[in-house]
């Protein structure tokens, strides 16, 4: 088997995450008859559908022709936190001096940031190992699967029958078209986790999470980092309020935001880095990078799968054609994940992974749309956010209350020194149902889970105000949404016929 780009360098961890997500000395199982379920790709989706419905008792084979465990643990979430877990060591030693702790001799060895990520993502490779699956009863085939039949996969000499089949191949880094792109190097996050030297200026395109994050994180570590964004300001999905919160906070942190990029156009310099040339703010900018970050756009993986053989539909921009049961066009082959999904995260791939189990084996009639995607980016303070923004709510003709906490308020966030920042809920106007919500914290992702828990199960911010929350914690914000609900219903009536009965009953 042959190695890959994101295992560079070929180090003792490297080499342990491909000998379990991708053993060189693999032999492909030999079982005939007829699965319950293919599983054409080893990313979140595909595994989770496999081991579910091997659990179940459902005969399975996954195919995989690259790393198992996909983006998220090869060259996505896994290695970024990694590596963002540094910058917070590296920050929190930058600002030791605010807390009265002098620490002096400050230094960021880039290679042992990097070292340790490799380390710690082999680590946690061994979840999502061919080895576990087989142990779990999975048949597990390294090689491209080819549909080639209404039936059947081709994967290596191997010919497997299926019942009904999950396409489940995930999506890679696409450039956008930039002139002059194509003619010098550029990372993507792809490549990025295999640099093991800083670089001294850093260009990154894209300012949404993936190039906020790295960003932020590469400028604490120690990088002089460009960021370009065509549109204005940053994280343009986010709550605007939210967004210029954590703007300003990777300005101090040395990142440069040349927004508005418009007229961006790639150079290639004399010693061979790039030239970042464009207009931002009616200034002309021709600024040398030595190593480029492109973030921006993202590709099915659908090429080379025989989809047209068996009616599949897709295209190359969406990806494959599903309804809200994940059903394809085709009616023994589903789909689940950042194939298919507009939502390209490792936990929604995960539950639209249940609903195939469910409706695909069990014939259920699970649907995708029920499903309550929260999503968090983890820049410092980080953003999360679930449910309807204000502007979807307009265009859905869903009117709504706002209620929002800022940090500033709250004992434990003044304490911490993470002062900046906010929760914010919107409620279905005249109720307590929430509709959505925006959460500006150092832990804002895992802030955010509790308001999901309420709009899955239809817990009301009157209920979340209820709830004892420990103090002095950040999370008190989320109560204190509550309290700030319970109050808009003392009404001038309400509180004058208190008033009444409390006179009369003293």
């Amino acid at each position: 088997m042959p190695r890959f780009a994101p295992l560079e360098p070929h180090d003792e961890h490297n080499r342990q995450l491909e000998a379990n997500v991708h053993p060189p000395d693999w032999v492909n199982p030999t079982r005939s008859g007829r699965y319950n379920l293919v599983v054409i790709g080893a990313g979140t989706a595909g595994l989770v559908a496999a081991a579910g419905a091997a659990g179940l008792g459902a005969k399975v084979a996954l195919i995989e022709r690259g790393l198992m465990g996909g983006d998220c643990l090869n060259v996505g979430c896994v290695p970024s936190k990694g590596v963002i877990s540094a910058t917070r060591v590296a920050r929190t030693v930058r600002h030791a001096g605010e807390f009265g702790v002098d620490v002096r001799g400050e230094a960021v060895d880039f290679a042992r940031v990097m070292e340790r990520m490799r380390r710690l993502r082999a680590r946690i490779s061994p979840a999502d190992s061919a080895r576990r699956f087989r142990d779990l009863g999975v048949d597990v085939f390294l090689g491209q699967g080819v549909f080639t039949g209404s039936d059947t996969i081709q994967v290596g000499d191997r010919t497997l029958r299926f019942k009904k089949a999950l396409i489940a191949t995930g999506a890679r880094a696409s450039a956008p078209a930039i002139p002059g792109l194509d003619e010098v190097r550029y990372l993507t996050n792809e490549t990025l986790f295999s640099l093991t030297e800083l670089p001294r200026r850093l260009g990154v395109i894209g300012a949404g999470p993936i190039g906020c994050e790295m960003a932020q994180a590469f400028a604490l570590l120690g990088s002089e980092v460009h960021l370009v964004e065509a549109a204005h300001g940053i994280l343009p999905r986010e709550d605007p309020d939210a967004a210029r919160i954590v703007e300003q906070v990777m300005r101090r942190d040395g990142v440069r935001l040349l927004c508005c990029g418009r007229s961006t156009r790639i150079a290639k310099a004399d010693d061979g880095a790039a030239r970042l040339v464009l207009d931002s703010h009616d200034a002309h900018y021709d600024q040398e990078v030595d190593a480029l970050l492109v973030s921006v756009g993202r590709a099915p993986n659908v090429e080379g799968l025989g989809l047209e053989t068996v009616g599949v539909e897709f295209d190359a921009r969406d990806g494959v054609k599903v309804d809200d049961r994940l059903r394809t066009t085709h009616p023994r082959i589903y789909a689940a994940g950042d194939i298919c999904s507009p939502y390209k995260f490792t936990h929604a791939a995960d539950f639209m992974a249940r609903i195939v189990i469910q409706n695909a084996l069990f014939m259920g009639r699970a649907r995708a749309s029920a499903l309550t995607i929260p999503w968090s980016t983890y820049t410092l303070p980080e953003i999360a956010h679930v449910g309807l923004t204000p502007q979807q709510a307009q265009d859905t003709g869903i009117e709504i209350d706002t209620y929002t906490q800022g940090l500033e308020e709250v004992d434990r966030a003044i304490l911490d020194g993470e002062d900046e920042g906010f929760a914010r809920v919107h409620v279905k106007k005249g109720s307590d149902r929430i509709v959505g919500a925006t959460i500006v914290a150092t832990h804002a992702g895992d802030m955010i889970s509790e308001i999901s828990l309420a709009m899955t199960h239809g817990l009301g911010l009157k209920k979340l105000g209820s709830t004892i929350h420990p103090y002095p914690t950040q999370a008190e914000a989320v109560r204190r949404l509550g309290d700030q609900y319970n109050r808009s219903r003392l009404t001038p009536f309400v509180r004058s016929a208190l008033g009444r009965w409390l006179a009369w009953t003293r």
